[in-house]
C-alpha cells in the first residue's frame, strides 16, 4: 500500500488566505473544489465550527430509518467488507440517503468515539451547506462519485481526513443514497474512491436482485391468490397427465381434496382424456370441451379448456385444465338472456277476497320447494303468480325457465325439455344442447299447459320427478338437477285423467301445492282499480294524455263476463285508449262485444234482456263462429297443410285437432 503524502502546505496556505480574504489562487485547487468552496462562503459555512452539525429528531429519524430499511439492509453487509479492507486504518464507512443524513454507521467504535466533532452518527446531516465540502455533500452536489482530500475540505475540523463518496441510484436511475468513506489522510489508499465506487455498484447490482425477488414474490402471490379466488375449476397435470396441483374450486367439482388428488392420472375422473394427452404431447389446445368429471360427488357437466406450460426450450413440461360447471355457466346465459321472473305478488291488482287468497296461497308456496299446480282459465295471471311465487323464493337468485307445453311441437317437447347430445338425431346442433331443465338449474322452471304435454313425456317428467335428474336425448350420462317446478293449466286435470290424456301419478306429483286462479268476473270488484292502473300504463306508454271516463264505462265493464280474464280487459283498455279521440272515454268507445247485449244493431237473439251467464254464452258462440271462419280461410289459403296452418296460429298440430274437433263443419268444409 504507497501512502498519499502528507497536505500540501501550498493547499493549506491557498485555505488560509481564502478564508481571509475570499480569494483564490489560479492553478493551484480543482476547479470542483474551487467551485465548492464558494458554494460553503455563500452560504456562510463556518470552516472553524466544532461542532454545528445538525441531526434529525428521534422519531423522523426513526421514520426515516424505517423507511429506507431495505436499502440499509442490502448496503449494511458491503460497508462491513469495504472495511474489512482498511480496518487496521482508522476508516469509516457512511450510508447516507438522498438528502445527505446518516442512515448507518460501520467502522472501529474507537475511531468514531474519538472525532466527535464530525459527528458520525444515525440522523446528522453531512451536506456542504451544514459542515463545508466532504464526501457526501459535495457527491450529492456533482451526483457522481468523488474525493475530498486534506486541506481541500472548507472546514479546518476535517483536514486530517480524505473521505471518498459515491451516489447510490435505483433501477430507474434515480438517486436514492450516498455511500462514503472517510479515513486519515497518512493512510487514505490511491484507489480508495475506486473502492467505494465498487461497492455502490455492488450494492445497486443486489438491489436490482431485491426488487426482482419482491416482484416475483408479489407475482407468486397474486398468482396464488388467483389460483385460489378464480371461479373455474383449475387443474394442473405433468407431462404424462396426472394432477399435480387442483384449486378449492376444482376440489368442490370432484368432490375430494388436493392431497387425494395428487399423482393421480386424470384420465381416471374425466370421459375425454384424449384431448388433454394430446395437449400434453404436440402443446395443442383446446376450448370449451364438453366433458363429464366423475367424481365423489357425482357426475358434473363441465366445459374444459387446456392449454399447455413449456419450459425455456419450448419444451412443454406440464398443462392446466379449466373446468368451468355447465350449470353455472348456463345461471350467466339465462341471466343476460331474459331467463329471469320480473313480476312479484306487488304487481298484481286487486283486494277482491279471491285474488287476495290466491296471493296469500302463493306467497306461502314461495316459502316452500314443492312442486306447485297453478289452475285457471285463459288470461288469469297464472304465470304472473309463477314469477311472483320464484321472486319471493329462496331461488330468486337462479333463473326462471317458462315452457309453453302446448305450444311445441310434439315430437320436439323431449328436446326442448332434457336436451340432447350431438347426433341423436337428423339435424341436431353440434356439441349437442342442454335442454330447459338444465337451464333451470338452480332456479324455477314454469311448465304453462301442463295438461297438452303428450303421455310419453308425461312419463319422462315423472322420471324426471322421482330422480332429480336427467338424460339428454341419445346420451348415456346422468345429469343431476335442482330446480322447482311450477305447473299451470286452464284444464281441469281429474277430467283429463278419467279421460286418459294425464298420467293420475304424475298428477299427484305436481298437485302438491294446489292454487286456484279466479276469473275476472268473480271478483268484479277490482274492475275500478285495475282501470285506473292499467290506464295510466298504457297512456304512458303510449306517450298519450290520460282524459276523463264516463262512470256509464266502468259500469258496463263490471257488467261483462269477460271470457278472457284479465288479459282481455288489458287488451280492451288498450284498445279504447287508441281509438278513444275525444276529450273523455265515454260507453261509445268501448269494443262491440261489450256494448252486444244493449245494441239493436245485432241479430235478434241477442236483443233481449239476458243474463251474465246467457251473455257469456252468446259471445262464447259469437267468438266460436269467428275461430271457426278464421281456420276455415286458413284451409283454404294452404290448401288443407294442416302443419301450416298450425304455424299460421301458433298451435300445435294437437291443439289443431282439438279445434277442429270442436268445429266439426271445418272439418268437413276441409273435406
Amino acid at each position: 500500500m504507497i501512502s498519499p503524502q502528507p497536505p500540501s502546505l501550498t493547499t493549506i496556505e491557498v485555505w488560509k488566505r481564502f478564508i481571509r480574504n475570499g480569494r483564490l489562487e489560479p492553478g493551484f485547487l480543482r476547479p470542483e473544489i474551487e467551485q465548492a468552496w464558494l458554494r460553503c462562503r455563500k452560504a456562510r459555512v463556518d470552516p472553524h465550527a466544532v461542532r454545528s452539525i445538525q441531526a434529525l429528531p428521534k422519531r423522523e429519524l426513526n421514520s426515516l430509518l424505517e423507511k429506507r430499511k431495505s436499502l440499509i439492509d442490502v448496503a449494511r453487509p458491503f460497508m462491513g467488507n469495504l472495511y474489512q479492507f482498511v480496518a487496521s486504518s482508522s476508516f469509516v464507512v457512511l450510508l447516507c440517503d438522498e438528502r445527505g443524513y446518516i442512515l448507518e454507521t460501520t467502522g472501529d467504535p474507537e475511531v468514531i468515539k474519538k472525532a466527535p466533532d464530525l459527528n458520525f452518527c444515525q440522523g446528522a446531516l453531512w451536506t456542504e451547506e451544514e459542515i463545508g465540502n466532504n464526501g457526501v455533500g459535495t457527491a450529492l452536489f456533482l451526483q457522481r462519485p468523488f474525493q475530498v482530500s486534506g486541506g481541500e475540505h472548507y472546514c479546518r475540523k476535517h483536514h486530517p481526513w480524505t473521505c471518498s463518496g459515491a451516489p447510490i441510484h435505483d433501477e430507474n436511475g434515480k438517486m436514492i443514497g450516498i455511500l462514503e468513506m472517510s479515513g486519515p489522510v497518512e493512510a487514505t489508499h490511491q484507489h480508495t474512491l475506486g473502492m467505494v465506487v465498487a461497492a455502490v455498484e455492488a450494492i445497486e447490482q443486489q438491489l436490482k436482485v431485491h426488487l426482482q425477488n419482491r416482484e416475483l414474490l408479489l407475482l407468486n402471490s397474486h398468482l396464488s391468490n388467483l389460483f385460489l379466488t378464480v371461479s373455474d375449476g383449475v387443474v394442473v397435470v405433468d407431462g404424462s397427465g396426472s394432477i399435480q396441483q387442483i384449486n378449492p374450486v376444482a376440489e368442490k367439482i370432484f368432490g375430494m381434496k388436493e392431497k387425494s388428488l395428487v399423482g393421480i392420472p386424470l384420465s381416471q375422473f374425466i370421459d375425454k382424456p384424449g384431448p388433454v394427452m394430446e395437449m400434453l404431447t404436440s402443446s395443442q389446445p383446446f376450448n370449451d370441451l364438453e366433458v363429464h368429471v366423475s367424481g365423489r360427488s357425482g357426475v358434473a357437466n363441465c366445459l374444459a379448456t387446456a392449454k399447455a406450460i413449456k419450459d425455456d426450450h419450448g419444451h412443454v413440461t406440464s398443462g392446466v385444465v379449466f373446468l368451468n360447471p355447465i350449470h353455472r355457466l348456463n345461471k350467466l346465459i339465462n341471466r343476460f338472456s331474459g331467463a329471469h321472473a320480473s313480476f312479484t305478488f306487488d304487481d298484481i291488482i286487486g283486494r277482491g277476497k279471491a285474488i287476495s287468497r290466491a296471493v296469500q296461497m302463493g306467497s306461502q308456496a314461495a316459502h316452500s320447494d314443492s312442486n306447485v299446480l297453478l289452475s285457471g282459465e285463459s288470461g288469469t295471471g297464472k304465470e304472473m303468480f309463477a314469477q311472483a311465487i320464484h321472486n319471493q323464493s329462496g331461488r330468486r337468485q337462479g333463473p326462471f325457465i317458462a315452457i309453453n307445453c302446448g305450444a311445441i311441437p310434439r315430437e320436439l317437447i323431449g328436446s326442448e325439455l332434457f336436451g340432447y347430445v350431438e347426433g341423436a338425431f337428423t339435424g341436431a346442433s353440434k356439441g349437442g344442447r342442454p335442454g330447459k331443465f338444465e337451464l333451470a338449474s338452480g332456479g324455477t322452471i314454469f311448465l304453462d299447459e301442463i295438461g297438452d304435454m303428450p303421455l310419453e313425456q308425461q312419463a319422462s317428467l315423472l322420471r324426471v320427478l322421482q330422480d332429480l335428474a336427467i338424460m339428454r336425448i341419445g346420451g348415456d350420462k346422468v345429469i343431476h338437477i335442482d330446480v322447482r317446478i311450477i305447473c299451470a293449466t286452464n284444464k281441469n286435470l281429474t277430467t283429463e285423467i278419467a279421460r286418459g290424456n294425464f298420467r293420475q301419478d304424475l298428477y299427484y306429483r305436481l298437485n302438491v301445492i294446489s292454487i286456484a286462479l279466479p276469473p275476472l268476473r268473480d271478483h268484479r270488484e277490482d274492475i275500478p282499480a285495475m282501470f285506473r292502473i292499467f290506464h295510466e300504463r298504457i297512456c304512458s306508454k303510449l306517450g298519450t294524455e290520460m282524459v276523463p271516463v264516463d262512470p256509464e264505462v266502468i259500469d258496463r265493464l263490471e257488467r261483462y263476463d269477460w271470457p278472457g280474464n284479465v288479459r282481455e280487459f288489458q287488451n280492451v283498455v288498450e284498445k279504447m285508449v287508441n281509438y278513444c279521440h275525444q276529450q273523455r272515454i265515454a260507453v261509445d268507445c268501448l269494443p262491440e262485444e261489450i256494448l252486444l247485449p244493449l245494441s239493436h244493431s245485432h241479430a235478434p237473439a241477442l236483443h233481449a234482456p239476458a243474463s251474465h251467464r246467457e251473455h257469456r254464452a252468446q259471445i262464447k258462440r259469437a267468438m266460436a263462429e269467428e275461430e271457426r271462419r278464421e281456420i276455415l280461410d286458413l284451409m283454404t289459403q294452404h290448401g288443407g297443410n294442416l302443419s301450416r296452418v298450425a304455424r299460421t296460429l301458433g298451435l300445435s298440430r294437437t291443439s289443431l285437432y282439438r279445434k277442429l274437433g270442436k268445429h266439426p263443419s271445418a272439418s268437413r268444409d276441409m273435406d
